[in-house]
Order: structure tokens, then C-alpha cells, then sequence
């Protein structure tokens, strides 16, 4: 049996905080690094750019930090955006990027698929933002469907965060067939044997990643942050429940059965993770059970989704173009 292997790049690496102009410069350099490496497709965290707003977690508001958030976060069409799409493409490689999407100074939390032509080839936004997340990002419309592309070397898809614990909407992506799929995290502190949750630990979000890997039969890209004590300050959240100390990293590259492929950085170091994908495996995984094909039983259960990107104002065309005629 003859074998296709991809290489691919996970970063583990921190943002510049709240810095629009030096983040795009070290998404470039990041891209261009694991290029010259070899790699196929390089994946980032969740609000890589400007960096996870980690205070959220720490007090209610903070209305000079908000304010500097959306400020440096990135709108789609801009050429902040134009400029890491150039990067792809003078690199030939696939960029999965996670950021701050600024949209008339609402925000959302993002996530592009760049082609290796450096061409935008999906665009997504969070279903839901997760608890404090709500307290700043908006929900996403029908866009949060719009995750899945074809690339030379498979299709690859993204979810940002506790997306991975959404039954339905995990579902709908394994319906999509895909090879690779990239699960892009903040920085995440290892469980404390208290009370915090698990599975807002490293350990419980390697272990919904895994999840997904084993349900959808692909190769999970488990991106997560570094944070510094540069980041702390920026983000001034001393003494925080969570995101209130050095460290964060913990990148991986999961296996269609679940295993883990890389070995880990330290979780306070930056870097880059590289692992060389075997395609072959995802068939020989998918022979056992596959949740949308042959282990599926649509004849007892079905799922119904509504891909239809709504507007607060929709405007009748027909009726408009009417009245103006009257």
C-alpha cells in the first residue's frame, strides 16, 4: 500500500499582545519558519491575533483593555490580513489562523483557512463564545459552518476551543470528511486537584481533542498559546483565576485513533511542533468504524442544520425596487 505524507506545523508560540502591526510580523516569520521547514499547513491558536483576552476571567470589566482590544484586533478585509496571505503564498504553504475578527468594532472570535496561493479559502466565526468570552465576542451566524476545504494534500477543518465539547456541531464536521483538522486553543493551565474544572485543564482539552481524532477518524493539530510574564502584565491578570502565570503551551498532534504523535515542549517554552502525517492512516482507522458512513444509521437518526448567514436587516428587493417605481 502505497503511503501520502503530509507535513504539517503546530505552533506553540505567545502573541504580541495587543500589538496588531508586530502580531502580523510574527505570524510572517512564523509561516516563513516552518516553510523552510517543510511543512504543508501551519496552525495557530485561538485569538492569535491580538492575543486570548485573558482578563475576562479575572474581573467583569475592563473598559481601557477592551477598548485596546478591538482596536488590534484584525478585520478580514484589511491589509493586515492581505499581508499574511501574501506571506502564504510566497511560502507555499496552507495557513489555519485564529484571531479577533473586528467587524464595525463588534468583535468575534475567527478563524481563516488561507491556501498555499494565498487565497482565503474559508471563513468562520465561534458558534458560541464560551461563558466570560460572551462578555466581549459575539455570536456567530450561519458562518460557523463555513470550516471545511479541500487542500492539495486533504481536506482540513478548524474549530476554536470548547467547540470540541458541541455534539452536533463536531457531527456536522465529521460530515464534511475530513483528513486534518485543526483545534485551536488560548493558554491552558494544568488541573490544580481542586475544585477548577478538568476539562478546562491541558489535561481535559488534550483529552477533547483526542476525543475528536478517535470520532472523526483525521489527524487533530491541538494548537494552544504560550504566556509569559509579559503577558500577564499585558493582560493584568496577577493573581486570576485562570491565565495568571508563565507557561500555557501545550501543543500536540493527534493520531485518527486518538494517539499522540509528537512529544511535548515545555509548557513555558515557544517553538514549533512538526509531525509527518500518514495518510494511509485515517483508512486504516476508518475500517473499524466510520460515524458518517458505514458505523452511521441516518435511517434512525438525522441531523438538521441551517448554514444561512442572518441579518438583522433584510431588505426585499423585489418590494423596494416597487415602491421606488410608485
Amino acid at each position: 500500500m502505497s503511503s501520502k505524507t503530509t507535513r504539517v506545523a503546530v505552533t506553540q508560540a505567545e502573541p504580541e499582545w495587543l500589538d496588531l502591526t508586530a502580531g502580523v510580523v510574527k505570524t510572517c516569520n512564523l509561516i516563513a519558519e516552518a516553510a523552510q521547514n517543510g511543512a504543508k499547513l501551519i496552525a495557530f491558536p485561538e485569538c492569535w491575533i491580538p492575543g486570548y483576552p485573558c482578563w475576562i476571567w479575572s474581573r467583569f470589566l475592563d473598559v481601557d483593555l477592551n477598548v485596546a482590544y478591538i482596536k488590534n484586533s484584525i478585520t478580514l478585509n484589511s491589509p493586515e490580513m492581505n499581508r499574511i496571505q501574501a506571506c502564504a503564498k510566497s511560502h507555499s504553504i496552507a495557513v489555519s489562523l485564529g484571531f479577533s475578527e473586528k467587524d464595525n468594532n463588534s468583535i468575534y472570535i475567527a478563524q481563516v483557512m488561507i491556501g498555499g496561493d494565498g487565497e482565503i479559502k474559508s471563513h468562520r466565526r465561534k458558534m458560541k463564545p464560551t461563558h466570560m468570552e460572551r462578555t466581549i465576542f459575539g455570536d456567530a451566524s450561519g458562518e460557523c459552518f463555513s470550516s471545511v476545504v479541500e487542500l492539495p494534500f486533504g481536506r482540513v477543518g478548524a474549530l476554536s476551543c470548547w467547540e470540541h465539547i458541541q455534539p452536533l456541531l463536531k457531527y456536522f464536521m465529521i460530515s464534511q470528511r475530513e483528513d486534518i483538522h485543526v483545534s485551536a486553543w488560548p493558554s491552558l493551565t494544568p488541573h490544580t486537584g481542586k475544585t477548577d474544572l478538568w476539562s478546562m485543564s491541558a489535561e481535559g482539552c488534550h483529552s477533547l481533542s483526542q476525543t475528536y481524532a478517535a470520532e472523526s477518524q483525521s489527524f487533530v493539530l491541538h494548537c494552544t498559546a504560550v504566556m509569559s510574564e509579559k503577558g500577564v502584565t499585558a493582560m493584568n491578570t496577577s493573581g486570576g483565576i485562570l491565565m495568571s502565570s508563565p507557561g500555557g503551551g501545550s501543543s500536540a498532534v493527534f493520531g485518527p485513533d486518538g494517539r499522540r504523535l509528537t512529544e511535548p515542549l515545555d509548557s513555558t517554552t515557544e517553538g514549533i511542533i512538526y509531525a509527518d502525517l500518514d495518510m494511509n492512516q485515517i483508512v486504516a482507522t476508518k475500517i473499524f468504524a466510520d460515524a458518517t458512513g458505514h458505523y452511521s444509521r441516518p435511517d434512525l437518526m438525522s441531523l438538521n442544520v441551517c448554514n444561512k448567514v442572518k441579518k438583522m436587516v433584510q431588505v426585499d428587493m423585489e418590494t423596494a425596487v416597487t415602491t421606488a417605481e410608485e
